[in-house]
């Protein structure tokens, strides 16, 4: 037989081979949950790694794996907070590529809990306690200077005094602290924490301080703290600007203002005062980038207010 008739020939055989296979090849061979697009890769199942499901079209983050029936599951939770188990394995797209999901070494477990500890603690380094409900105002309140102490505030300790139920509310000066404290009238179950900037010897606010504290009828009620700072700026550690220290500005200039300048961020208005606090705040992620006697007085007046008196 010629070379080329022979070719025809087999050629023949493998076409009569296809028509005449009334059920092709075996559909339940090799891996028939896999992607099509190619060879799937394996990458090993962590926590947060988002894929989509082929079969379902289920798209979620990985937040276990978990022995199941006899199998290793893998759990998906989609942006609306649902959860769906799938068989660990093949079957999955990662940015459109197939790939083999497989279990976690020790060393990507060990990364997940790390994780996981971090997003369990809340910017004022306690516990965070998921799913729990903001608990309805309690009486007690915590009084701060102004605005930017109570973003401060708000920012590291917001969670905390939430599941509290504690307010803090702005004094705009403690220029009449003690006349507040009347009108508030703090008793057993009415508490009442006040926060002071430029709380030192010789200063206005220590002689408002203690004739706040000198009002017998509320006193026990009552815990006013401070802190040395001459703005509650200072109380933001300078690295976080990158600088060492904070500058020193001179007396008889405004002091924000001042520091602005200083920084060599716009200065002129009020508007800009306003944007360089939000430009500190910013840098501001946990308690551990606030200055030691900041913390100190707050966790105190937090405290104070959440105890209750017998």
């Amino acid at each position: 037989m010629h070379g080329a008739l022979a070719l025809r020939y087999v050629e023949c055989q493998v076409y009569d081979a296809t028509v005449n296979d009334r059920y092709g090849a075996d559909v339940l061979s090799g891996d028939w949950r896999a992607p099509k697009g190619g060879h799937a890769r394996e990458i090993e199942a962590e926590t947060g790694l988002v894929v989509e499901d082929v079969e379902t079209g289920w798209c979620g983050a990985v937040v276990r794996v978990e022995k199941a029936g006899g199998m290793q599951v893998v759990h998906l939770q989609d942006r609306l907070g649902r959860s769906k188990g799938f068989p660990l394995g093949p079957g999955f797209l990662l940015e459109g590529a197939p790939v083999t999901l497989t279990l976690p070494t020790a060393a990507v477990r060990a990364a997940a809990e790390a994780a996981r500890a971090v997003r369990s603690r809340t910017a004022s380094g306690s516990r965070s306690v998921q799913g729990a409900r903001t608990r309805v105002a309690s009486g007690s309140r915590i009084f701060v200077e102004g605005k930017h102490d109570a973003e401060l505030v708000e920012k590291i300790w917001g969670d905390d005094l939430r599941i509290e139920g504690v307010v803090v509310e702005m004094l705009n000066g403690v220029d009449d602290l003690a006349a507040v404290i009347c009108d508030f009238q703090p008793s057993p179950r009415r508490r009442l924490g006040v926060l002071v900037d430029h709380l030192v010897p010789g200063t206005k606010e220590t002689r408002l301080v203690d004739e706040a504290r000198a009002i017998r009828r509320y006193a026990p009620h009552v815990t006013i703290l401070g802190h040395p700072y001459v703005d509650v700026w200072q109380s933001v550690r300078p690295e976080r600007l990158g600088l060492e220290s904070w500058p020193v500005i001179p007396r008889g200039q405004s002091w924000k203002h001042g520091i602005v300048a200083a920084l060599g961020w716009p200065h002129e208005t009020q508007t800009d005062v306003a944007q360089a606090w939000k430009r500190i705040l910013a840098t501001v992620r946990t308690y551990a980038d606030l200055e030691p006697t900041l913390l100190a007085s707050v966790e105190e007046l937090i405290d104070f207010v959440t105890t209750r008196e017998s």
